[in-house]
């Protein structure tokens, strides 16, 4: 299939949307949970009211459209930024202080005649990759895979970049520092002095003897064997953004993803944005079975260049939002603060804001529709309370379109397959009791109880529909939509601030509004 992209196979978004509603609304499918006001019995049959198919301005909204190049880039690098400080050896401050200590190298190397690249672009790339360490190594203790401040493989060091690395004797002095890096907690632990310091005498020798054998661990060739890669890629490729994609994906790869798009070179940012397994299926499955990151590699290296420069412009202001990113394993605390986001303290505030609008009260027959099925257990400590479940059955008008556009546009790619919501907003009170009966209950502070959070049952109807969920998923997080988490049984996902406004039109169409 050719790529899109243009005005004939691109439309606008509004549309899209105009032709579903011209088209007009179906009559809903009934499944689990019933209406919002429905009593604590059997799931009634529906809810009152319209709803309509929303699977094709769901996709659409998923899709890449000309004109905007740098906000999806944007948007992409939010996304994908969460392990860029949770994941990095003493956290995002530590790390960024390490690169900067690496200016002067980075910059040299930049400033080689025909460089492809900038010393900031250079620069995220050695925090992604080694997080400033010189002798780091993706598989600790192997030289022959990647290794040094660029994480370069031993076969492409001799190959392709002529680095002439002895890998044997590198292997074995790798052995050796690795022994003796042993030794030197032991004699710390026992407080031997004397000997921990001969020991790191050792260390420093046998890394010097290995830097002469194995360049890689040496910055400033690991920077100029990177920067003749990227030379030798963006020749091949054509652009810049596509050579600092293959750094990960390799060449040929890239080329086979490109070949299956049908376009030789084309923006990175058209070439994900654009390839969905309904438009670009050959392209989508070659995307799709890289299980290394690498089809976001760009954008993470995006990310890395925002931690470089707010670490440059405040590191404190760094620190700060370091600190809010790493207190889940998403970036939602910091899309919506504890702080500016209060729990609902009781049913009571519940009622009150779903009654002033704050809180949408779930449509279940438009959600049907669409691809979502309320499990009947939601809510499910509801009594405990004197409460009906309908009181937990509620959530944030940004959550609610981010929900009923994963369900719209998963449904269209798998024809029909319900995925399950099990959890949605809840109040303090009702938070607690959870914490209390079910071990995976967060004991920090939840989302569910502003009304933010969503849980999707991880039991699926199909294989595809759990890849199906996965790419609309990773899709949505790189449009900054939500951020989400696998946990044992649940995908727990947030909604962005802004989802409503940018979601809000596919609700429209799935609660049959015109």
């Amino acid at each position: 299939m050719p790529p899109s992209g243009t005005p004939r196979r691109d439309r606008a978004f509004l549309a899209v949307l105009g032709l579903l509603l011209a088209i007009g609304v179906i009559t809903a499918i009934t499944r689990g949970g019933g209406p919002a006001n429905s009593s604590d019995k059997a799931p009634a049959t529906s809810a009152k009211g319209a709803s309509g198919d929303a699977g094709s301005a769901a996709l659409a909204a998923l899709r890449y459209r000309p004109g905007n190049d740098d906000g999806f880039e944007q948007r992409a690098a939010a996304g994908f930024s969460h392990p860029l400080y949770a994941q990095v050896p003493g956290g995002a401050l530590a790390t960024a202080k390490r690169v900067a200590a690496l200016d002067p190298e980075i910059k040299q190397a930049a400033s080689a005649k025909n460089s492809p690249v900038d010393a900031d672009t250079l620069e995220a790339l050695v925090y992604l990759e080694s997080a400033g360490r010189p002798n780091a190594a993706a598989v600790p203790g192997n030289v022959t895979g990647a290794v040094g401040l660029t994480q370069i493989v031993g076969e492409t060091a001799n190959n392709l970049l002529g680095m002439k690395i002895d890998l044997s004797r590198s292997q074995s002095l790798t052995n050796q520092i690795a022994k003796v890096s042993k030794q030197i907690a032991r004699w710390d632990a026992r407080g031997s002095k004397a000997a921990a310091t001969r020991g790191r005498a050792k260390l420093h020798d046998l890394g010097v003897t290995r830097a002469k054998v194995d360049p890689r661990f040496v910055p400033q060739a690991a920077l100029a064997a990177t920067v003749k890669y990227l030379t030798i890629a963006k020749k091949t490729l054509g652009r810049e953004d596509l050579a600092i994609t293959s750094y990960h994906m390799g060449i040929g790869n890239l080329q086979r993803v490109l070949s299956a798009y049908g376009r030789p070179s084309v923006p990175y940012v058209q070439l994900y944005f654009d390839v969905d397994p309904q438009r670009s299926p050959k392209a989508y499955t070659i995307l799709s079975r890289f299980q290394d990151d690498s089809a976001t590699y760009y954008w993470r290296i995006l990310a890395a260049k925002t931690i470089m420069a707010e670490y440059r412009k405040d590191p404190n202001a760094l620190a700060a939002q370091a600190k809010l990113i790493t207190e889940k394993a998403s970036n939602e605390d910091f899309m919506h603060p504890p702080a500016t986001n209060p729990p609902f303290a009781n049913a009571s505030a519940i009622k009150k804001a779903t009654a002033d609008g704050d809180l949408v009260a779930l449509p279940i027959s438009a959600l049907n529709a669409n691809g979502i099925a309320v499990s009947p257990a939601m809510g499910e400590l509801a009594g405990k309370f004197d409460q009906p479940r309908s009181r937990y059955r509620a959530l944030r008008r940004g959550s609610l379109a981010a929900l009923v556009t994963i369900g719209a546009a998963v449904n269209d790619l798998t024809g029909g397959k319900f995925l399950t919501a099990t959890s949605s907003v809840r109040d303090v009170k009702y938070q607690a009791l959870l914490q209390a009966e079910t071990v995976q209950a967060t004991k920090a502070f939840s989302l569910h109880t502003a009304g933010w959070a969503v849980d999707i049952s991880r039991s699926y109807a199909s294989g595809k529909q759990a890849q199906m969920f996965q790419f609309v998923l990773t899709r949505m997080q790189a449009l900054d939509l939500i951020s989400w988490v696998r946990e044992p049984e649940v995908i727990h996902f947030t909604a962005a601030n802004d989802a409503d406004a940018r979601l809000g039109p596919i609700l429209e169409v799935a609660l049959g509004h015109s």
